[in-house]
């Protein structure tokens, strides 16, 4: 039984050596607008979602596009060695959550003496790169 846990372990091991994760805390931007363009990179190749934040008009894009680039130095980091799956297009943006950060919450006078609240949002990102799985037949 022993042996058998340590293959698993060994095998969860590589599987985790593949992937890289980098996160982002406190992101002054409501959760919605960070999700419209999340989800414009989410599976796709590393240098194409590069790309496609680059040239965004979005401002959440400019705070994603330094994330993204923070993942692949980590990616590289930890597969010295694998550095021509980048070139090639292999690693992928294999999940990407916004999760909801703390509320701000700001009061704004309102007409007959009322007042009204202000919530501002921040969220937390977090990035996972992976190589993309091949067929093998």
């Amino acid at each position: 039984m022993g042996k058998r846990k340590r293959l698993m372990a060994e095998r969860l091991k590589e599987t985790k050596k593949q992937t890289a994760i980098a996160k982002l805390n406190d992101v002054p931007t409501s959760p919605r607008k960070m999700r419209l363009v999340v989800d414009t990179i989410r599976g796709e190749e590393v240098n194409h979602a590069l790309d496609l934040l680059h040239y965004s008009k979005r401002e959440a894009s400019v705070r994603l596009e330094k994330l993204l680039r923070s993942a692949i130095a980590n990616w590289e980091a930890k597969n010295p060695e694998q550095t021509k799956a980048l070139e090639e297009g292999n690693v992928i943006v294999k999940s990407i959550m916004v999760d909801e950060g703390r509320t701000l919450k700001r009061i704004r006078p309102c007409p007959q003496g009322r007042a009204g609240r202000i919530r501002k949002r921040s969220n937390h990102v977090t990035i996972v790169l992976d190589v993309k799985q091949t067929v093998e037949e």
